[in-house]
């Protein structure tokens, strides 16, 4: 990210949408996840043992999803913004190997309190299904550059 893609809480809409990030749900995906989480519940890198728990397919788990939502969130605000709280962060489906999950987003709140420039967000991830997770509520600050 260059310093040129900093977003400022001025320029931020009510309404305004979030660039939507796709992220491909592959077996090598799904076993790095798990890996880099430390989450080796086989549901998360084994097809037989997931569908055998009643899942159709291996999935991925809550801090993958969880880090989709991030790294999309992070895109948004830039290097100098802050994320403050996740709210609403709700798996409706599953999100299965094969897929891809699409994260997108809208502006649903800004406001100023104390010294801070806070935008709240709208964020939901989807698969072929529909929506998998959320919609979440993610509240952020942004810097302010008074415009020149």
């Amino acid at each position: 990210m260059k310093k040129s893609d900093q977003r400022y809480w001025e320029k931020v809409s009510i309404g305004d949408t979030i660039s939507p990030e796709e992220f491909p749900l592959t077996v090598a995906r799904l076993v790095m996840a798990a890996g880099a989480n430390r989450d080796f519940n086989s549901i998360h890198h084994n097809s037989e043992y997931a569908q055998q728990t009643g899942a159709p397919d291996m999935y991925a788990n809550v801090i993958f999803l969880q880090g989709m939502w991030e790294k999309t969130v992070r895109n948004y605000i830039g290097l100098a913004g802050t994320i403050k709280s996740l709210k609403g962060f709700r798996m409706r489906v599953f999100n299965t190997v094969g897929e891809i999950v699409v994260t997108k987003g809208t502006v649903k709140k800004k406001w100023k309190e104390k010294d801070e420039y806070l935008v709240e967000l709208e964020i939901w991830s989807e698969t072929s299904k529909g929506i998998s997770v959320g919609p979440g509520a993610v509240v952020v600050t942004l810097p302010f550059r008074k415009s020149v």
